[in-house]
């Protein structure tokens, strides 16, 4: 018999998030928990299931809110049954209100951000620690952006969206310091066409997708803590 790996990812309803769930789903021998905020309004999500080979259950969760998180354990455990347990959680879920500057943001705006994109990231997996832990993988993807990059010097674009990021790689800095049995990377999917990205993205959905796939399942526990471009190449923090 197959092992199955079983995969927990955040915003799952739509773009990457989404491509991600039916790459993943193609493989028989991946469970994936596809969240997202609206199941019951998730219906390109939903209509994987008629041809996923894999096994795919849709559970809420909006990372903005800390009880939705915490209350969602339970969900799954039950999904997954009493031998649960998750081999990758893929922090996906983010949101991006906008180009603004250092000088012209609005706190409100920079607030929101920070609670979806780096709190509720921590949350999660502060919640699936115990699931985690069953796993042998023990593996946390953090999605994060080449613009949370000093190194890369990207420019005043999108400040509260890349503070939250540049968050966000810290975060993942110290859960791998804090646990060092487990493989924690930040990853950046490029600049892909979806609504976040927008209509001037370059890569096509299913060829980041396909790239990071190959990059988390090809991660080995040395790479813990490092930054990632989707097709595997490391970034500059």
């Amino acid at each position: 018999m197959t092992d199955k790996t079983t995969w927990l990812i955040t915003g799952a309803s739509r773009g990457i998030g989404l491509e991600l769930t039916r790459q993943l789903l193609t493989n028989p021998s991946n469970i994936v928990v596809a969240t997202c905020r609206n199941p019951p309004g998730a219906k390109d999500l939903s209509a994987l299931k008629d041809s996923a080979k894999g096994t795919l259950h849709i559970v809420q969760i909006d990372v903005s809110d800390e009880d939705s998180i915490r209350n969602s354990v339970k969900a799954v455990e039950d999904l997954l049954g009493a031998d649960a347990s998750i081999d990758y959680l893929y922090n996906n879920a983010a949101i991006n209100e906008g180009n603004d500057t250092a000088f012209t943001f609005q706190s409100a705006v920079l607030m929101r951000t920070i609670q979806a994109n780096v709190v509720g990231p921590a949350v999660m997996a502060q919640a699936y620690l115990p699931l985690l832990e069953k796993s042998k993988k023990k593996t946390i993807v953090n999605v994060t952006s080449g613009l949370a990059s000093i190194g890369l010097d990207l420019g005043p674009k999108n400040a509260t969206y890349t503070i939250s990021k540049t968050a966000l790689n810290m975060l993942a800095y110290k859960q791998k310091t804090e646990r060092p049995d487990f493989t924690v990377i930040v990853i950046d999917p490029g600049w892909v066409k979806t609504e976040m990205g927008g209509e001037g993205a370059i890569l096509e959905p299913e060829e980041s997708v396909s790239n990071i796939v190959r990059t988390v399942t090809g991660l080995k526990h040395e790479d813990s803590g490092k930054f990632f471009r989707y097709d595997g190449q490391t970034l500059p923090w």
